[in-house]
């Protein structure tokens, strides 16, 4: 069946959230934003990274979200030991109990699932987290020369812890480029904290019921693509993300004095793409320029790469984009 952008698709979408958000609320408080963005993230059919200190919930955050959808959730915890058949799965001999003839089996691993948890994604190998981002970027695994396709929707959610660095093995940019979103977690407010300690240690189990399905995340995934968006709006975020590098003519010289490396086209591909999800998610048929604003430093932070000067300045990619965002108004 053909989607098209209407009033009562929209709608849909702006009400399938709206419940979704109240499903969620019955388990975690706070954290509105976050999880605006994974839902925008997974109807873009992007993936998103994490960042937040230990006990702010990342785990129960993601396996709620599945839940709500009625999604198969699947956690993976990187080690340093990991390897990308204990990701992707592996042969295995087996037996016909009635014939005796051994064959081999493929045993799918745990990236087959709907919402994969990646947690603390930066503390395995390069080679193991590679075979991860290639499952996200084909959507498939190829295992003994055959080809396994994933389910859909499939959605990742990475972790980094933004303390412990040692021992860590840190995801280089060009594979950081695969997602959509870098989110930072914060601290609960000191209300929101008292919420939820007196959530989490009473008897009280929340009554939780599914409210979206499989079906209805593909089916808003293919709404978010038949958005329209006007060219100012597309041209906005291509000078955005252009001015964010150094070598460009339109660069400012802050950009040309605090980084080595500016945000690449998928930038500017996951800028529209976001905002014309947030648009519809807030049951408008058309994004604006605030659209934009709103992920830019979302979408941007991981693709930026800082040079000395900023370090040295104490100057965060945040920062940076924050003033390139005052410098196109």
């Amino acid at each position: 069946m053909e989607i098209t952008t209407s009033p009562d698709t929209v709608e849909e979408l702006h009400t399938g959230f709206r419940a979704l958000q109240q499903e969620i609320a019955k388990v975690i408080v706070g954290q509105d934003d976050v999880i605006r963005q994974i839902f925008v993230s997974m109807i873009c059919r992007g993936h998103v990274l994490l960042v937040g200190v230990p006990g702010l919930a990342k785990t129960l955050l993601i396996h709620t979200i599945a839940d709500a959808m009625d999604l198969q959730f699947s956690r993976i915890q990187f080690t340093p030991d990991l390897m990308p058949s204990d990701i992707t799965g592996t042969e295995i001999i087996e037996e016909d109990a009635t014939t005796g003839r051994r064959q081999f089996k493929f045993v799918k691993g745990p990236v087959f699932a709907n919402i994969v948890l990646a947690d603390e994604i930066n503390r395995t190998p390069p080679k193991t987290q590679a075979a991860l981002l290639e499952a996200m970027q084909e959507h498939r695994v190829t295992a003994a020369g055959h080809t396994f396709s994933l389910p859909e929707p499939f959605f990742v959610l990475a972790t980094q812890n933004p303390i412990e660095q040692e021992g860590t093995y840190p995801l280089p940019e060009a594979q950081l480029d695969r997602f959509m979103f870098n989110l930072w977690l914060d601290y609960p407010s000191f209300d929101q904290e008292v919420e939820i300690v007196r959530q989490t240690t009473s008897a009280d189990s929340p009554d939780r019921q599914h409210v979206l399905s499989a079906a209805d995340i593909q089916k808003f995934q293919a709404l978010v693509r038949q958005v329209p968006v006007a060219d100012n709006v597309i041209e906005y975020a291509v000078r955005l993300v252009t001015r964010s590098r150094p070598d460009n003519d339109l660069a400012p010289s802050f950009i040309k004095d605090y980084l080595n490396y500016g945000a690449g086209p998928r930038a500017s591909q996951f800028l529209i793409m976001g905002a014309k999800a947030a648009a519809a998610l807030d049951g408008r048929l058309t994004p604006v320029i605030e659209d934009v604003r709103d992920t830019a430093v979302s979408v941007m932070r991981h693709r930026i790469v800082n040079n000395f000067n900023a370090e040295a300045d104490n100057v965060s990619s945040v920062e940076i984009i924050d003033r390139l965002l005052e410098s196109q108004e």
